[in-house]
């Protein structure tokens, strides 16, 4: 083993040498365990310090052979051999450098992170935000409910179309569900701490099962303001001091709301939180009316009067071009003909009397018609 390389390894700090090429630190997604820098050629990289060893560690998340330590992240950006490495980390660690630190005192003292983690990291930083999922849609969790803005940051899809919610425990992202169609999984390596979302306001705290649950809660109940949490299943021992350290940090108004499955695993898991909510906390459990909050979801929204909601609501944006008194008459056919039932799930068309139609002209057959999911 060579003793220098190694010191170099921990004492020098690897988002430092980072940023005097060219990098930049990304507050939004750098954490207590990981720093995460950008550099105007796109790459993104992810550094971290392993528990085992006290080294500084990279990965770049555009290039899964660009990983190691300082030595390998100057290599890869410089093309020196090792002897040239080695003369510039002798500058970086010896007293002749008398450069400015670049980056805040805090970055150098980030909390040492397991393998696992680390490859925990990787993973969550090679993922995309999801702003749409085909997966998801037929969960009922569409695209506007992805935009909104309390669940910035709190999904993402991977390379193979998964959909991932992180799970943050003390020491930041320790894994994440993964849910796809037929698939339940959870991070390699990663263990579970808590899913959440970002409501501006902490109005009551939700506790469910899966973060799938916790977002159709939200759209059951048209609420986002309340703090939703997911335990992603059974509570393991590290979860029961994080669900204590969330509700400790609810305004003292805040309902405790228990949303479990309901079924006999949700009632083994919610006699578990009951034990966790003090005495000075109100806490109560509201059960689904199906097994979980999404079969909830899915079941509204294949209920006549919500396809009667939808239509109606596409059928009126189609029609704010014509006068209120065409519009009224085409808005009580539209009406009536899905109380008949006889959209039934098919595109419903319906077009304006023909004396109505020669008095415009100028109309053209896609204005004549609504057409309605």
């Amino acid at each position: 083993m060579d003793s220098e390389f190694d010191r170099f390894k921990i004492e020098i700090s690897l988002p430092e040498v980072a940023a005097s090429l060219g990098y930049a630190l990304d507050k939004r997604l750098t954490s207590h365990n990981s720093v995460v820098m950008r550099r105007d050629d796109g790459d993104k990289i992810v550094i971290a310090r392993h528990a085992g060893t006290n080294h500084w560690v990279y990965f770049s998340v555009r290039d899964d052979r660009d990983n190691g330590t300082v030595i390998d992240f100057l290599q890869h950006r410089t093309g020196g051999s090792l002897g040239d490495v080695r003369k510039t980390l002798r500058e970086w660690s010896g007293t002749s450098r008398t450069a400015p630190r670049i980056l805040p005192t805090a970055i150098s003292e980030i909390k040492p992170v397991s393998h696992d983690r680390s490859k925990v990291l990787a993973a969550w930083e090679k993922a995309v935000e999801c702003q749409s999922s085909g997966y998801l849609s037929s969960r009922g969790i569409t695209q506007e409910v992805l935009a909104q803005p309390h669940l910035a940051g709190m999904v993402r899809v991977d390379s193979r179309h998964n959909v991932l919610f992180p799970h943050y425990d003390q020491d930041g992202l320790c894994g994440y569900e993964m849910k796809n169609k037929g698939f339940t999984g959870f991070a390699p390596g990663g263990k579970k701490g808590l899913w959440f979302n970002r409501p501006e306001e902490k109005a009551h705290l939700v506790i469910t099962e899966s973060a799938i649950d916790a977002i159709s809660y939200s759209v059951l109940h048209g609420s986002n303001d309340n703090l939703c949490l997911s335990t992603g299943g059974e509570l393991n021992p590290d979860q029961p001091a994080l669900i204590r350290s969330a509700i400790d940090k609810m305004p003292a108004t805040a309902r405790i709301v228990i949303a479990v499955d309901n079924d006999l695993g949700g009632d083994k898991i919610a006699a578990e939180l009951m034990t966790l909510v003090p005495e000075s906390r109100q806490a109560v459990r509201i059960k689904p009316g199906e097994k979980d909050w999404n079969d909830m979801l899915k079941k509204k929204l294949k209920s006549p009067s919500h396809e009667k909601e939808v239509i109606t609501a596409a059928a009126g944006k189609a029609l704010e071009h014509m006068p209120s008194d065409q519009r009224q008459k085409i808005m009580a056919a539209v009406s009536q003909r899905l109380d008949n039932g006889e959209h039934q799930g098919r595109l419903l068309a319906v077009v304006q009397p023909k004396t109505e139609r020669s008095k415009e002209p100028t109309r053209n057959k896609e204005q004549d018609r609504i057409i309605a999911r």
